[in-house]
This record gives C-alpha cells, sequence and structure tokens, in this order.
C-alpha cells in the first residue's frame, strides 16, 4: 500500500515504537509544556527518521490521510483544538489501550455509535466487554518492538514485577499483592517510583529487557487491565509468566506450558517458589513463551494486521467522498 500520512498522540511508547513500525509517515503533536499526548520533552532518539514531531500549531500545515486518538481527550478535544476544518473530515482511528472504566460490562465507550470512527481494541476481551454501540470495531493484538537478539537469562533468584505507578495504581495494579507475596518469595519492582516501594526504579526502555532478562520470571500483578506489555515483553525474550488469571491473560498463559496463571494467591507463591527452586523447567516454560509470542505477538502480523485496517479505512473514506463528489 502507498505510505499515509498519519497523525497520533504520544500515549504509550512502547506502542507508538511499535505501531511505526508500518513505516508510514508519522506525526506526533508537541508542546512546549508537554501535557496528556503531547511529547514535550522529544521522542526517544531511537525512533526512525520517518517518525516526525511537530508543534501542535503547525499540525493544520500539515497533508495527512489519517487520524489516530486513544484517549477521550483525542477524541473530544485535542483534534478539535489542533487540526483544520479540512483535517476534520479525515477518517478517524480510535486505539483503544484499556479496559472498560468505571464498569467492567455497562461502560459505553467514548466512540459509541459514531459512524465516522473506526475503534481498534488491542484484545478481544476488551472488545467484548466495552459497549461499542455501532461503531464499527476490530482487534489488532498486541506486538513489541524490542531488541530481537535478548534472551532470557534467569540468573537472578527474584521474580520482577514491571510496573509504572505501582502504589498510586493501589488494587487494580495489585499493589497488595505485592505488598503481599513478596513477604513470601523475593520480587521487586521496576517502573517510574518503584524506587520508593523498594523497588529498582524507572530503568530506559531501550535497556528495561536486557535488566528484566536477569530475574527468574516475571510477575504481573495486575488485577484488570489489557494485556499487560510487560508480558508480552517478557515471553518474546523467553521468559516464564506468571499472572491473575482474569482479562486476557487467561487465553494466552497456558499452566506448566508457558508458566502459571491462577486467581488464587496462595498457589501463585508456590508457583513463583517452583520457578525460583527449579530454573531448568524456569528456562523451558520460557521457552515456550517465547515460541508462543513468536507465533501469536510477532510484530509481522501486527504490521501486516495495521496496515490492513489502515488501507480499509482509507479505501472506505475515499469510496465516501468520491460518492459525495458524484451526487454533487
Amino acid at each position: 500500500m502507498r505510505q499515509l500520512n498519519i497523525l497520533i498522540w504520544h500515549i504509550h511508547g512502547a506502542y507508538l515504537t511499535a505501531i511505526t513500525s508500518t513505516q508510514h509517515n508519522w506525526y506526533v503533536p508537541t508542546r512546549p509544556d508537554g501535557g496528556e499526548g503531547y511529547a514535550g520533552r522529544g521522542l526517544d532518539s531511537t525512533m526512525p527518521d520517518y517518525v516526525h514531531e511537530v508543534p501542535a500549531d503547525q499540525v493544520q500545515n500539515l497533508d495527512l490521510d489519517l487520524i489516530i486518538c486513544q484517549t477521550p481527550k483525542n477524541y473530544q478535544v485535542d483534534r478539535f483544538d489542533i487540526l483544520s476544518p479540512e483535517q476534520q473530515q479525515l477518517p478517524v482511528i480510535y486505539l483503544e489501550h484499556n479496559t472498560p472504566e468505571p464498569h467492567p460490562t455497562n461502560s459505553r465507550h467514548p466512540a459509541a455509535d459514531d459512524p465516522n470512527v473506526t475503534l481498534v481494541h488491542v484484545t478481544y476481551y476488551n472488545q467484548l466487554m466495552w459497549d461499542n454501540g455501532q461503531t464499527p470495531t476490530r482487534v489488532v493484538e498486541h506486538s513489541v518492538a524490542i531488541d530481537p537478539t535478548l534472551r532470557y537469562e534467569g540468573r537472578r533468584n527474584e521474580g520482577i514485577i514491571v510496573v509504572n505507578e505501582l502504589q498510586r495504581r493501589g488494587r487494580m495494579a495489585g499493589f497488595d499483592l505485592y505488598e503481599q507475596l513478596r513477604k513470601r518469595v523475593p520480587l521487586t519492582v521496576a517502573g517510574m517510583k518503584a524506587q520508593d516501594i523498594g523497588g529498582i526504579g524507572e530503568i530506559h526502555y531501550r535497556n528495561l529487557h536486557k535488566r528484566v532478562a536477569e530475574y527468574r520470571f516475571l510477575f504481573s500483578p495486575m488485577r484488570y487491565s489489557s494485556l499487560p506489555l510487560a508480558v508480552i515483553e517478557a515471553m518474546t525474550i523467553g521468559m516464564p509468566i506468571v499472572a491473575l488469571a482474569t482479562t486476557e491473560l487467561p487465553t494466552v498463559i497456558e499452566n506448566g506450558v508457558h508458566g502459571f496463571v491462577s486467581a488464587n494467591v496462595d498457589e501463585l507463591a508456590d508457583r513463583m517458589q517452583y520457578l525460583l527452586d527449579n530454573p531448568d523447567e524456569a528456562k523451558k516454560l520460557g521457552d515456550n513463551a517465547r515460541a508462543l509470542a513468536q507465533r501469536r505477538f510477532g510484530l509481522d502480523r501486527f504490521v501486516d494486521e495495521w496496515n490492513s485496517v489502515f488501507l480499509a479505512v482509507v479505501n472506505s473514506s475515499e469510496s465516501i467522498n468520491s460518492t459525495a463528489s458524484s451526487i454533487v
């Protein structure tokens, strides 16, 4: 397909790295003061040269094909603030990263019933649980763009959690479970403000997975979230996973094959100790996890599916515009 000019806000750095692997011309709006969705301090220097920062007040000068919103603010406020009237008629994709809030089944999506939007969910669980109304929806499952040469080592007899601001996010992110389980098995946390709760703090994304690979297993304490990227990243480097059997995770991790999932905290503690006591078995489960990540969450599949969505959305918009022109 032809190379498109796509505007996207800077919401999730890891996801931005993955989706820009589609190699279109990407434009990320910036503001001097930063702010939600605006790259105020600049993009990572490792981003490819077809990903461009553009001041928000200059977005109207761009020849765009497509707009991607990722938050209610992007969808309800930001696009009207920075797009020209003509750009506001361009096709819109709402990329939904999160599980429904405030209620898991009765939350209506901000883009519900908008016929001019394509709503893309990152898991089938999210697509199922959000009330999407009549808005057309698609699912493009996650992928990650990390160093393909990195491999699990597991030499540290300890588990690791990778969650930003775990304490602030509380029960939803599983802070209480971390506090409870670290009394029974050695666990640490990486991520923003992790040092405040006895963890190892924030590690730059380009160095994160090499550090994570040292630990025996990754534990995801998330009670309620989309499939965490930290889980897919760990699987990709060949690391066994221990996680709660909630949301999309039971469709990914098979007990005794890729790691362990359970809603029983005592069972989770026992499985963690098993991996600490049996490094060879941990390596075996990690190898299985990596094979699954390559099949289900591979970057080539991700790129192909996103390009399919882009093509369908742009072609549909062009067809509608052509029909409207003919009528006029």
